[in-house]
C-alpha cells in the first residue's frame, strides 16, 4: 500500500509546532519549571486543569509514569475530556458564570500553590473565571493557551478578557485559529488537530525543565515510575506515602 501523503503533512505540520514552541517559548517553559519548582521546594501543591479536549494534555501529568508525582487534577464536573452527553454540553458548561469559582473553593487548592490552566482559545467563562478567582485565593497561574486567538477573536465571557490576561506565566502553543493543520481539494472543512500534541509537549517539557531545577537545589524530584517495570510499584508506594499531604488522587 502507498504511503498517505496527508499523513506525512500532518507530521511536518506538528513537527514544524513543535520546534516552534521549543525555540520560541524556552524562556517561558523554564520560567514555569522554576515555579513549580519553587511551590515544590516549599511544600506546595500542583494541579492543572483544561476543559474538553484541553483535559488531555491535563490529564497526561497526573499519576504518569515519569511524571512528578505532586501534579493533581482539578476536576470540574461534565468538561474532563468528553464525559457528558451530549458531547455538545460540555461546550456549553464552559460558558457558565460561578462554575470555576465553585470548584476552586471545594477543592484542596490554597494561597502559595500553582494552577495550570489548560484552555487553546482561552475566550471562555471557565478558564477566564478559573484564573481569576485562583489570583484571589493566592495561587500561582501559569496559562498554556494560543494566543493567536487573543488575536483573532473576540473573548466570549463577561470580563473581554482572555485567559492569557490573568496569568503569572503564560506559554504559547502556537496553534492557528480552528486548530486544524491540513486542507485538501474534495475536503470542505480543515482538519487534522495538532492541539493536543503540542500542548501535551509543552507540558511535558514544563515538568522536565521543573525536576532539572530541583535537582539543581539538590532536591530529589518526586517522580513516579512505571507500574510495568520490576520494582516500580514499591518505588511509587513509598514516594505516595511520603507525599501523601500533597497527592489527592490516591485516597
Amino acid at each position: 500500500m502507498s504511503e498517505s501523503k496527508l499523513a506525512g503533512q500532518f507530521f511536518d505540520a506538528a513537527i514544524g509546532l513543535l520546534a516552534r514552541v521549543r525555540d520560541e517559548e524556552s524562556g517561558n517553559i523554564a520560567a514555569a519549571g522554576t515555579a513549580i519548582a519553587d511551590t515544590v521546594a516549599a511544600g506546595g501543591r500542583l494541579f492543572a486543569f483544561g476543559a474538553g479536549h484541553s483535559s488531555l494534555p491535563a490529564q497526561d501529568v497526573v499519576y504518569r509514569a515519569g511524571g512528578l508525582a505532586l501534579m493533581n487534577l482539578l476536576v470540574v464536573p461534565g468538561v474532563v475530556g468528553v464525559d457528558v452527553r451530549p458531547a455538545t454540553l460540555g461546550s456549553v458548561l464552559e460558558r457558565v458564570e460561578g462554575l470555576a469559582s465553585t470548584v476552586l473553593d471545594s477543592s484542596p487548592a490554597q494561597a502559595g500553590d500553582v494552577l495550570v490552566i489548560i484552555s487553546l482559545s482561552g475566550r471562555n467563562t471557565l478558564p477566564v473565571e478559573m484564573a481569576m478567582h485562583a489570583h484571589a485565593l493566592g495561587l500561582k497561574v501559569i496559562g498554556v493557551t494560543s494566543v493567536a486567538y487573543a488575536d483573532g477573536t473576540e473573548p466570549r465571557n463577561r470580563t473581554g478578557s482572555f485567559l492569557k490576561d490573568h496569568c503569572d506565566i503564560v506559554l504559547d502553543s502556537k496553534i492557528a485559529i480552528g486548530d486544524a493543520e491540513l486542507t485538501h481539494e474534495g475536503i470542505a472543512a480543515p482538519f487534522a488537530p495538532a492541539s493536543t500534541v503540542v500542548t501535551s509537549a509543552l507540558m511535558q517539557a514544563m515538568l522536565a525543565a521543573a525536576a532539572e531545577r530541583l535537582v539543581e537545589r539538590g532536591i530529589e524530584p518526586p517522580l513516579l515510575r512505571s507500574g510495568n517495570v520490576d520494582g516500580g510499584h514499591e518505588w511509587n508506594r513509598r514516594v505516595m506515602s511520603e507525599y501523601r499531604d500533597r497527592i489527592f488522587y490516591g485516597h
